[in-house]
């Protein structure tokens, strides 16, 4: 029975076209970006927020809002401006993560980073630009057939994940943890599931509160994404270590020279590769109730773990 599962799961997966799907929503994500920022005076600041902001990338997070809320029975316009707001948190935690005072990273995307280009001052103002604008594009253009209070819901579904609570709290952990190499699992644990993994549990789960999910549904999607978001700092810490500058688009071997301490530091790459793969599996369980409008998602955790960059 296990097997015919699993020979089930494997050919909807293969009638579903992951690289069409990416390529579809990575484009209508695009559109929307570039109309949600013009250039207006001071034009400095705008064309900062811009370089940053639609300076390519994959898109996982919007694309992932947008498919939840689908799956959930919503429509893509109900939650696109919620999609393009976590790209724009995710965006500005980018800048202020590469200045130097933080990771002190000279390339992100393959391009200067933000810093580099407009210099310190400008790029901190340029994520604090884009961190506001973020809250306001969700509040003034979701649509009025989404009730105010989930619309509320997902603002402080947004706030947490990206303060102490959430994305900040873990950062300043991984910064205290730098140089040290008594650092427990419990603590890396700590660090990726509110670094990391916090902002991809609020793309997912906003999307379904969009859309109207019950509170089982939520409890399903939270699962889902805090296991995704884990594996997918697994996967970044062995790329940080196998791949090229070329191939990451950023500085490579940064964890080392930092001398942080990574899932492979821990478990080797082959046991980190695994956990990684388990946590995809269990992540996709989650929505088996879904049926087939779980696809893009499955689809997308898989391909979480099988990046190169």
């Amino acid at each position: 029975m296990v097997a015919t599962d699993n020979f089930q799961k494997t050919a909807e997966a293969a009638r579903f076209n992951l690289a069409a799907y990416l390529k579809e929503r990575q484009k209508l994500c695009e559109t929307a970006l570039d109309l949600a920022i013009p250039v207006v005076y001071p034009e400095k600041i705008y064309e900062a927020m811009r370089y940053s902001l639609l300076a390519g990338g994959k898109r996982v997070r919007p694309i992932l809002c947008l498919a939840t809320c689908e799956m959930i029975g919503g429509t893509i316009e109900m939650a696109m401006p919620t999609a393009c707001a976590v790209e724009m948190i995710h965006t500005m935690s980018l800048i202020h993560d590469d200045l130097p005072a933080m990771d002190n990273d000279d390339y992100r995307r393959g391009k200067l980073t933000n810093h580099k280009v407009y210099g310190e001052d400008i790029a901190i103002l340029a994520g604090d630009g884009l961190l506001a604008l973020a809250f306001e594009f969700v509040a003034t253009q979701t649509p009025h057939n989404v009730p105010r209070d989930q619309v509320l819901q997902v603002i402080a579904r947004l706030g947490r994940a990206l303060g102490a609570a959430g994305l900040v709290g873990g950062q300043v952990v991984d910064l205290d943890s730098e140089g040290k190499s008594d650092i427990s699992l419990e603590t890396l644990n700590f660090i990726h599931n509110h670094k990391t993994a916090a902002l991809l549990e609020a793309c997912v789960v906003c999307g379904g509160i969009l859309a109207g999910a019950s509170a089982e549904n939520i409890q399903k999607l939270t699962r889902y994404s805090q296991n995704i978001g884990l594996a997918f700092q697994i996967i970044d810490d062995i790329l940080d270590i196998t791949a090229t500058q070329e191939q990451l688009g950023k500085t490579a071997g940064k964890d080392l020279t930092a001398e942080k301490v990574t899932y492979p530091s821990l478990w080797g790459i082959e046991e980190s590769r695994s956990q990684a793969q388990q946590l995809v599996e269990a992540a996709c369980t989650e929505l088996a109730s879904f049926g087939e409008k779980a696809l893009p998602l499955q689809a997308i955790a898989h391909y979480i773990v099988s990046r190169n960059h």
